[in-house]
């Protein structure tokens, strides 16, 4: 894809840099894991046992422990690595839950790990057809990164989207490894956070869904495993959607009641002690005439943080 910057009239091509995987590249990206990721940095060639983790990371809303790879080479399989790293995570929690303590200076009692939310990142120049096809499943806890360098300074993390698979890797892999690490990692799916017999919130979900997507194409939908569905830009919640049987509730993050115009008077205000971010409150969603008054809410968060 070509990039070219607009002098008048005149589009000026952007060329594309060379860039050091493992010095420049890991460097960076440490330094701004917040921005870029939204993690919390840990550690840099955290070695355990044979290996070598390249970024050791922490996702702070999901609890748990992401391991970054940065590869110049693509002769690699994204799978077997990644479980490999996966699996050595699990079966050394206290190495990396002291490594975790240390660094951040929190108390050990305090840290609750969720182990089910871990991941592997790969970050690289380019992935090779094969590599991108071997993440098309549904419950693989495995990302795939693009970095390009170009010469005007800027440098572009460009996540390759798997296809909407459906079917599970431990289904059609014999490797005990996979089949170990994939009865405690789950990946969550929007599915996930619905029963069978719930139609009605879920025909509502999908229309409120395709609206705040629409609001902007840099948001991103996020299954939490907890018990709610964000929609994230630039790493941070813009809201979150909780299921129920028959409505679902949108939790409205960073605002309160007083900071949004709500004419009809159906917000209502979370408690302090109830909240998960500094500022939250909520409204039910009911019927399909209450998802416009949603967006409605919703492009308020979006227009004050984001716009």
């Amino acid at each position: 894809m070509a990039i070219f910057k607009q002098e008048n009239d005149k589009l000026i091509p952007i060329k594309e840099l060379k860039i050091d995987l493992e010095k420049n590249l890991q460097s960076i990206t440490e330094k701004n894991l917040k921005n870029v990721f939204g993690l919390e940095f840990i550690s840099s060639e955290f070695t355990i046992q044979n290996f070598r983790i390249d970024t050791l990371a922490y996702d702070q809303e999901g609890n748990s422990f992401v391991i970054i790879e940065y590869k110049k080479d693509r002769s690699f399989s994204v799978v077997d690595q990644g479980f490999a790293y996966l699996s050595l995570l699990l079966n050394n929690k206290d190495t990396f839950i002291l490594e975790y303590a240390k660094k951040t200076k929190i108390d050990l009692g305090k840290i609750k790990i969720d182990w089910s939310q871990s991941r592997v990142v790969f970050l690289a120049n380019s992935f090779t057809p094969y590599q991108q096809n071997a993440i098309n499943f549904r419950d693989l806890p495995i990302e795939l990164w693009k970095v390009k360098k170009f010469d005007n300074g800027t440098i572009l993390y460009n996540q390759v989207e798997s296809a909407d698979g459906c079917e599970s890797i431990n289904k059609i892999s014999k490797n005990k490894t996979i089949e170990t690490v994939s009865r405690e990692i789950k990946k969550y799916s929007v599915s996930d956070h619905f029963k069978s017999n719930w139609e009605s919130s879920r025909s509502l979900f999908d229309l409120l869904s395709e609206k705040i997507l629409d609001l902007d194409s840099r948001i991103v939908e996020n299954p939490n495993p907890k018990d709610y569905i964000g929609y994230k830009m630039n790493n941070s919640n813009i809201c979150a959607v909780h299921i129920y049987k028959t409505k679902l509730r949108l939790d409205l993050v960073r605002v309160d009641k007083e900071d949004l115009k709500d004419p009809e008077n159906k917000v209502d205000k979370i408690p302090w002690k109830e909240r998960r971010w500094p500022k939250l409150c909520s409204y039910e969603v009911n019927v399909e005439d209450d998802v416009d008054y949603a967006i409605f809410l919703i492009k308020q968060v979006y227009n004050k943080f984001y716009k």
